[in-house]
């Protein structure tokens, strides 16, 4: 456990999908996970993030992106830090996983190297942006938020690609969260890739939390 008096790594939990429609689980998990980082004192949680996938993601049924925006608006106008990213329903086509958290941990870190360095940040910041009064002068690491579905979905034939799995586990990490019962820790032992980083705990590549 790192000292009350030293600063605990700053991280920001993102969630991306289709949110076609949110619902209070998507948003529950946010809460979940920052409470428990909360009462462990490990690392604090300055930020949260939905990213709806863009139009062209092909999901069946998928709403479109603005009216996505605007049901994600609605359910989240009594949160003060879960905030809604648009930045994938503006790109051309579909981003991978992988190229989300990167812009999103990209953004935030160059903003806070300007900062240390005393030069003017050049870009408005988005609405997904923390608030900055508590953004110090560490760099952040955005963590995918994610239920055991999208854990799983890693074994699907060609959905995922490996060095993008990885890419995830090492510079940001995974935060599961599942219900009582399940046994996501069996899935990650069968997947040869998942089971090489869980291994791994200094590195916190997983945190996998059950609910009732």
């Amino acid at each position: 456990m790192f000292n009350s008096n030293m600063g605990r790594p700053k991280i920001v939990l993102i969630a991306c999908g289709s949110f076609s429609p949110p619902t209070p689980m998507h948003f529950r998990m946010f809460e979940i996970a920052k409470d428990y980082f909360k009462a462990h004192e490990t690392h604090d949680v300055i930020g949260g993030i939905v990213s709806p996938t863009h139009d062209s993601y092909g999901k069946k049924g998928l709403v479109n992106g603005s009216h996505r925006i605007n049901m994600l608006r609605l359910g989240l106008r009594s949160s003060n830090w879960i905030k809604i990213s648009d930045w994938e329903i503006k790109q051309d086509q579909w981003s991978r996983t992988k190229k989300v958290l990167e812009y999103h941990q990209n953004f935030l870190n160059n903003y806070i190297n300007s900062r240390n360095n005393n030069i003017d940040f050049d870009e408005n910041c988005p609405e997904w942006f923390p608030d900055k009064s508590v953004l110090q002068n560490d760099l952040i690491k955005v963590k995918l938020l994610c239920g055991a579905d999208l854990l799983e979905s890693f074994a699907v034939p060609g959905l995922w690609q490996d060095e993008d799995i990885e890419d995830i586990l090492v510079n940001h990490g995974i935060i599961v969260i599942t219900r009582s019962g399940s046994n996501p820790e069996k899935f990650i032992f069968e997947s040869d890739i998942l089971s090489k980083y869980r291994v791994s705990l200094k590195y916190y590549y997983f945190l996998i939390l059950f609910i009732n």
